[in-house]
């Protein structure tokens, strides 16, 4: 099985320098513990100004490290007998309504109780080949997004469904709450990674380009209910392209408002992947999947706006 998952930059800052390699990570990434970090240096998984250093030295103000958060070997694939909300299924491919909270792959901070565990699980046919720990996985929900994911039942559809994805030849809505209204409009602003915090995307020059058309579907004085058809894929897209607009997805704990949050009692990310529409890959017909909006996003929209799913 492969080491490699997520990659994570970090400049040192004034406060940070001069501390040693094991602990400074330790203080930036709370979540891991320094026994992890330790392991990640000693593997070679941590590099500064791009070379290998021991966890006893100390990095320097302004160096920049890169992070590889591997998977450490107790990490495997299990089948996990986790339910499933399952909208399409045939023999080729699945469709769930993922509830917010549930991770798609483990990676360190989430070895179980992921969606792939679940799909192992579901697809007793569908065995990962060496290296890869996200088999059946074709695109990816933040954590705390609802709503459709699609996934392969073997080897051949996840070919296929990567194709489509990779020609835009899937057409994916979403639902936002945001804060304030964007207005009827499409959103073409380049997306790469943060200069300075490094775990957050941003808009700017030189970056992917990204392209969103948002539609009203219904206002009140402080907040919005959009659909946003996302035409590229880039990482934290809507979100990021709602707050170049200033009108952040509410329950944001990234790059919305905090203030509003707590105004509006938001607990979690009001975004839903509430439909998907494509070509079967191999039927060649025309499928189209909704996922009804969960109940606490439902409830929300209810109470705020005067509007009415097409899913009821």
């Amino acid at each position: 099985m492969s080491n490699l998952s997520e990659t994570d930059f970090l400049v040192v800052s004034e406060k940070e320098a001069h501390v040693r390699l094991d602990k400074l990570l330790c203080q930036h990434f709370p979540s891991h513990s320094r026994t992890y970090f330790q392991y990640l240096i000693e593997k070679g998984f941590v590099l500064v100004n791009g070379e290998s250093l021991k966890k006893r030295e100390k990095p320097k103000l302004g160096d920049e490290i890169e992070i590889c958060f591997a998977l450490t070997p107790e990490i495997s694939l299990e089948p996990e007998e986790i339910p499933l909300d399952i909208l399409y299924e045939d023999e080729h491919l699945l469709a769930i309504n993922k509830p917010s909270g549930m991770v798609v792959h483990p990676a360190p901070g989430h070895p179980s109780n992921t969606f792939v565990n679940a799909l192992l699980f579901h697809c007793k046919k569908l065995i990962p080949s060496e290296g890869d720990i996200r088999p059946g996985i074709v695109h990816r929900l933040d954590k705390d997004t609802s709503g459709v994911l699609l996934a392969a039942k073997t080897h051949i559809a996840h070919a296929a469904l990567v194709s489509l994805f990779s020609k835009r030849q899937i057409e994916k809505y979403y639902l936002a709450v945001t804060l304030g209204n964007p207005g009827n409009v499409t959103i073409e602003a380049p997306i790469k990674r943060h200069p300075l915090h490094r775990k957050e995307m941003t808009v700017l020059e030189g970056g992917k380009p990204a392209t969103s058309i948002c539609k009203n579907l219904a206002i009140n004085r402080e907040l919005s209910l959009v659909q946003v058809q996302l035409i590229t894929g880039r990482t934290h897209q809507i979100r990021i392209h709602l707050k170049y607009l200033k009108t952040p997805v509410l329950g944001d704990p990234i790059y919305g408002s905090a203030s509003a949050n707590a105004k509006h009692q938001s607990k979690r990310l009001l975004l839903h992947a509430h439909q998907v529409c494509f070509v079967h890959p191999f039927t060649q017909k025309v499928i189209q999947i909704k996922a009804p909006l969960t109940s606490d996003m439902k409830d929300f929209i209810d109470t705020h706006f005067e509007w009415k799913s097409q899913d009821d």
